[in-house]
């Protein structure tokens, strides 16, 4: 009686273990290379091709051992550098944006949708690799700004450092790219050892409409004493702009009273997308106010008896000192115009000359940059 309790416990552990191995072929088998009698292929001819600059077409073709009656059949793409990124497509194509300077490096893999399975094929793998050049002569430090004009253009300004193993020969050589078009720079600022380091467009091909769009910036070179690496560098157009000063400030007294108006910065921001600062500044003293203002006037109320003061809705301030007074243009984080989220752009600043009894003001207008 013993010995068949034990044959029955050894029976019902082998049991357990087969219905475990059953589960197993059941519910986890669907997602392998193979299920219900379909394999799943990988694509064929995957194919990575610089299409512009810094822009890579990936390409692939079905693999024609794929069976297709019943099937969903869609392409796992994972980009593993310059930035990772990992997306699916039912295309056999598909166009990224990356700075190519370090290489590219991209998987892709058939899916199989069948129902609520999922099949997945092996990876495919490609790669590009890094342009030739010498370590450390590619530029450094770039830095670019962008400035809408009254015209409604916009102008494009580059700054870089030479590479510190760029020989002193070296000449740098700017291109942007803005959707689908591509420009090479004209106008270079040398440095003392007559090596390109400063690009200015005055006039692009960039749209003061449009925010949310990247601009390339590809530098490349040329020596007699070392192949100069290339450098490509992604900006959003958002994020580089240097916003213009307010327009049209006008400062006058009315009675007691010292009025400041003014109208939004060129830009295709609405106007509630904007904020200032009213910089005051007691020349006679060294005192002075910062003031967060909303909307486009100030009123300052001239108290010819007391020092600097505030009165309900109104700052007091001696007349008997001199003021200087600035206007800081800060946009808003953020709106959404358009139906789109924005970032915050670049703060500017613009100045007024001193305010003394006579209320003298002029506008100091920025230069382009």
């Amino acid at each position: 009686m013993a010995v068949l309790i034990y044959h029955l416990k050894i029976i019902a552990r082998m049991m357990k273990v087969f219905l475990i191995l059953l589960w197993t072929a059941n519910f986890i088998q669907p997602n392998t290379h193979q299920a219900a009698g379909v394999q799943v292929f990988p694509p064929v001819n995957f194919t990575l091709a610089v299409s512009a600059l810094a822009q890579v077409l990936l390409q692939w073709k079905p693999n024609p051992n794929q069976e297709q009656k019943n099937y969903t059949i869609r392409y796992d793409v994972k980009i593993l550098s310059p930035v990772p990124e990992q997306y699916d497509t039912k295309k056999t194509h598909s166009i990224r944006t990356a700075a190519l300077h370090n290489g590219f490096s991209a998987h892709v893999r058939t899916l199989l949708l069948h129902n609520d399975l999922q099949m997945r094929s092996d990876w495919v793998k490609e790669k590009l690799l890094p342009p030739p050049g010498a370590p450390e002569t590619s530029v450094t430090n770039l830095s670019c700004v962008t400035r809408i004009s009254i015209s409604s253009t916009v102008s494009l300004h580059c700054t870089w450092l030479p590479g510190q193993e760029a020989p002193e020969d070296t000449k740098y050589f700017l291109f942007y790219r803005y959707e689908m078009y591509t420009e090479e720079c004209q106008n270079y600022i040398k440095d003392k050892w007559n090596r390109n380091t400063e690009c200015r467009f005055s006039v692009t091909h960039i749209d003061p409409e449009e925010v949310d769009n990247l601009i390339v910036i590809h530098i490349n070179g040329s020596s007699r004493y070392a192949a100069i690496k290339p450098f490509q560098q992604l900006f959003n157009q958002n994020a580089i702009e240097k916003v213009n000063v307010p327009r049209n400030v006008t400062v006058f007294l009315e009675q007691n009273d010292l009025l400041a108006t003014w109208e939004k910065p060129i830009s295709p921001f609405p106007k509630e997308c904007f904020e200032y600062e009213f910089y005051l500044f007691n020349l006679k003293s060294g005192n002075k106010q910062i003031l967060k203002i909303p909307v486009n006037d100030f009123r300052l109320r001239i108290d010819v008896t007391s020092r600097a003061k505030q009165t309900g809705e109104f700052h007091s301030l001696d007349s008997r000192c001199a003021l200087c007074v600035h206007v800081l243009h800060v946009p808003a984080c953020c709106y959404n115009m358009q139906n789109r989220a924005r970032t915050c752009t670049t703060e500017t600043e613009t100045e007024f000359s001193s305010f003394a009894g006579d209320l003298c003001c002029n506008i100091r207008d920025d230069s382009v940059f």
